[in-house]
């Protein structure tokens, strides 16, 4: 069965961190370009942050440069997203997603993906 799983997630207080991962199974990471995504309730859901499949591309939305950085380890098949400084706004389910077209991430947030994650749920709050 070839599916994405996405753990990490949690309460934390403002300030705080957390580090997500999105682990493949089924399948390799190596060609894909991995997306994560947040939806918050009754907001649509936006796209957070990219890594392209060689891991040379990254892009990030505006309200989280600075405070997340999103990696990759092949070999064991995951994609990270480190989160720093978390602020109630950060809250939301975060999905991963993947897909196998773009090797860049200038656009991820249009991309068509291929396989999508359950979603882990974040909760920032005191």
């Amino acid at each position: 069965q070839l599916r994405l799983v996405e753990s990490g997630g949690g309460l934390v207080q403002p300030g705080g961190s957390l580090r997500l991962s999105c682990a493949a199974s089924g399948f390799t990471l190596d060609y894909f370009t991995i997306g994560w995504f947040r939806q918050a309730p009754g907001k649509e859901r936006e796209g957070v942050s990219c890594i392209s499949s060689s891991g040379g591309s990254t892009n990030y939305a505006d309200s989280v440069k600075g405070r997340f950085t999103i990696s990759r380890e092949n070999a064991g098949n995951t994609v990270y997203m480190q989160m720093n400084s978390l602020k109630p706004e950060d809250t939301g389910v975060y999905y991963c997603a993947a897909e196998s077209y773009w090797s860049d991430c200038h656009q991820f947030g249009r991309y068509e993906y291929d396989y999508w994650g359950q979603g882990t749920q974040v909760t920032v709050s005191s």
